[in-house]
């Protein structure tokens, strides 16, 4: 819920949104709300406003920042709720953050565990809420399920957050220059499922949202465990990112190959660029990013494309030959007693095209070596 920027005077009342919960809701549902947030309604937005010593403008920047809706002036806020609005508004004071770095710490957090409590009660809440016997209602077994799963989630939830932390703080204090921070050189790809649209039309929704979830986790999977970093979910397409060329690689050719060997699964394309990415928010920008997502639209069906970025850095650190030329000169190495060079990828040069927006670029198609004809 949030606050509205009206103060505690007349009118506020006529700006209530009607899909705001109402202090008249159901009894179980204001006990299931308590029971989550740990505190009773006590303050309507202006007192909570007031008690944390911050204006209502700001106040309802940071509630709307969350993602909360207008609830003009009802008393629906908890002693919690001030603590938060106290704890952003403290840290602006002392100088931490600046009020629009707080309100993007407010937005980022809320978005972020917006759909991470919509999919546990989705999904895995709704499952365990089943009534176990006839006449009993969901609700009346959800009370006592939230109960004991609270104090477990929320010690997990923590953890991962803290782990996930400490896994951007190794890789912020690695970059030598203060810039890369923030605008870095990464290795960016988009996959794809091949004929998504013309599938919604033929599944039933069921059975496309299986599909979905069975993509969307193993390409996580995936993406996690070869170093890869995803930044998110589109439902048939996946945005990954990783620190080099050769890691990005190695994902996007496994994607391929493992939904190549599941008949469930359509066929799958990679976009892959390599270069300047910003950072804001867990989301990445630029021009590299955009050419990648160009390079999936283009990309054959259960193939890998990238730009002539990804394919100079992967000749750079000696991971493909810059040509099959080069690539025969080393077998003939080989024969002759010498160590030849590790290549672990082909690329093969597409024609030049013109991508919208983007002017001309020169795609090259990456395999592994020994797979390319």
């Amino acid at each position: 819920m949030s606050v509205d920027d009206t103060g505690s005077g007349a009118g506020a009342e006529g700006r209530v949104d009607p899909d705001a919960p109402d202090p008249g809701d159901d009894p179980l549902a204001l006990r299931l709300e308590q029971l989550i947030l740990g505190a009773e309604r006590r303050y309507t937005p202006f007192q909570a406003a007031r008690s944390a010593g911050v204006s209502m403008e700001l106040a309802s920047r940071f509630w709307r920042a969350m993602g909360f809706a207008d609830i003009g002036q009802a008393k629906a806020l908890t002693e919690a709720d001030v603590l938060a609005l106290r704890r952003l508004a403290g840290l602006v004071e002392a100088g931490l953050l600046s009020e629009a770095m707080a309100v993007q710490v407010a937005r980022s957090t809320g978005q972020t565990t917006a759909r991470l409590a919509e999919w546990q009660f989705d999904s895995f809440l709704e499952g365990l809420t089943e009534p176990p016997e006839p006449g009993m209602t969901r609700t009346e077994v959800t009370y006592p399920i939230i109960e004991l799963l609270l104090p477990e989630l929320e010690e997990f939830l923590v953890y991962v957050w803290r782990r996930q932390l400490a896994a951007s703080a190794g890789r912020v204090v690695q970059n030598v220059d203060d810039a890369e921070m923030v605008d870095r050189r990464l290795a960016v790809a988009f996959a794809d499922l091949v004929g998504f649209t013309r599938l919604t039309r033929r599944m039933e929704e069921e059975e496309l949202g299986e599909l979905v979830e069975a993509f969307e986790t193993t390409a996580a999977d995936l993406v996690a465990a070869r170093g890869g970093r995803l930044i998110k979910t589109l439902g048939d397409e996946v945005l990954y990112v990783a620190d080099d060329a050769a890691t990005a690689a190695d994902i996007a050719l496994r994607l391929v190959e493992t939904l190549s060997h599941d008949e469930t699964m359509p066929e799958l394309r990679v976009g892959m660029a390599f270069g300047t990415v910003t950072t804001r928010m867990g989301d990445v920008f630029g021009t590299t990013v955009n050419l990648a997502s160009r390079l999936t639209s283009i990309a054959p069906r259960d193939a890998v494309l990238v730009d002539s970025a990804f394919a100079e850095e992967l000749v750079r650190t000696g991971l493909a030959p810059a040509s099959e030329a080069e690539a025969t000169e080393a077998a003939s190495a080989e024969k002759e007693g010498e160590t030849p060079p590790d290549y672990r990828f082909a690329l093969q040069p597409m024609w030049q095209r013109s991508v919208r927006g983007l002017g001309m670029v020169e795609p090259w198609l990456l395999a592994r070596r020994g797979e390319t004809g």
